[in-house]
């Protein structure tokens, strides 16, 4: 494949934030090209851990249809790209992959829990001009940065990404409810999941055929939660503005983590809180470092300032050219 064609492809990755400053890789897998766009074939998976971004770098080849093994030097991403292979059960799958869903993942999968983002298309946040009332930022951040770096995070966390969009979701056995849940999507291979968390605004049809509890409200259906953004339906969740949490960034992405804990929670995940806290702090009172915490040294600490900032001066280099989508309602012309 000519270089020029991958250099196509791999701008596809802004989709889900900025593969260059991550190095990671995205192949548009199309064995029959004229099926591609209707089987949704673009996959982006990982085996990340939070260990492997801690132990260095790896050499990642990805194989194109014309048998040319790209590489890739990444720091902590094995990427799987295959529409044959069978499926895995997730510990967590999250239908959307907006501020909640993000915000949900990133919990989930550093307290360990195999999570997947099925996401559907653009976040409603991409229509947002300025985001200006999102504390860090006292000016103010484009939204579209925001999210980049939102789903930078999540994938540094360990969150796999599938672009897709389920259309239901049922139980795997209705006699076993411990069995989890299997969601099919559009032009794609089923996907086995111990727990579900909803988080696409505005769509929730693929919800009916659990009887979760939907609730309408004009041409709009919210879904009924508990406080922990538990369903009717054991093991099925639902975060952010779908919820009936109201329509801002900042109360998405908090209901969105609360939901993630919740899920941890109800999982067999040992868990106490995520911190990360100063050598000493629980050791330092003759404690064990609790489940999901975790005490670094201060040359640590500022090993991982150095990152941060590298990541934000990078990310505010340059302006975007993305500019912020219109309602669909309106006439572009």
């Amino acid at each position: 494949m000519p270089l020029a064609a991958l250099s196509r492809l791999a701008l596809l990755g802004r989709f889900f934030g900025s593969i260059c400053r991550t190095g990671w890789c995205c192949s548009l897998w199309s064995g029959n090209s004229s099926q591609s766009s209707e089987r949704c074939s673009l996959v982006w998976l990982s085996s990340v851990t939070r260990s492997s971004t801690r132990d260095g770098g790896c050499q990642n080849r990805l194989p194109v249809p014309d048998g040319t093994n790209v590489g890739r030097q990444c720091r902590e991403v094995n990427v799987l790209v295959s529409e044959t292979k069978r499926r895995p059960m997730r510990d967590v799958c999250i239908v959307g992959g907006g501020v909640s869903g993000l915000a949900a993942s990133i919990y989930t999968a550093r307290a360990g829990l195999d999570t997947l983002i099925v996401d559907g298309g653009e976040s409603i946040l991409a229509r947002n001009a300025s985001l200006e009332n999102y504390p860090g930022f006292p000016d103010g951040v484009d939204a579209r940065r925001h999210l980049e770096l939102a789903r930078e995070q999540a994938r540094n966390a360990g969150v796999a990404f599938e672009l897709g969009r389920v259309t239901s979701v049922e139980l795997r056995d209705e006699d076993d409810l411990e069995a989890g849940f299997v969601l099919e999507t559009e032009g794609g291979d089923p996907l086995s999941t111990r727990r579900v968390i909803a988080a696409s605004w505005s769509d929730s049809e693929y919800l009916v055929p659990l009887d979760v509890g939907r609730i309408q409200r004009g041409s709009k259906h919210f879904v009924s939660v508990d406080d922990g953004g538990r369903t009717a339906v054991d093991g099925v969740y639902a975060a952010g503005r779908i919820a009936g949490e109201p329509h801002q960034a900042i109360v998405a992405a908090g209901h969105g983590a609360k939901v993630g804990l919740a899920a941890i929670h109800d999982s067999d995940a040992n868990f106490y809180h995520d911190w990360v806290v100063p050598e000493g702090y629980f050791t330092g009172r003759g404690r064990d470092v609790p489940p999901g915490c975790e005490e670094i040294d201060d040359d640590e600490r500022r090993e991982r300032d150095e990152r941060a900032r590298e990541t934000i001066l990078e990310a505010f280099a340059e302006p975007l050219e993305e500019r912020p989508t219109m309602h669909p309602s309106v006439d572009r012309d």
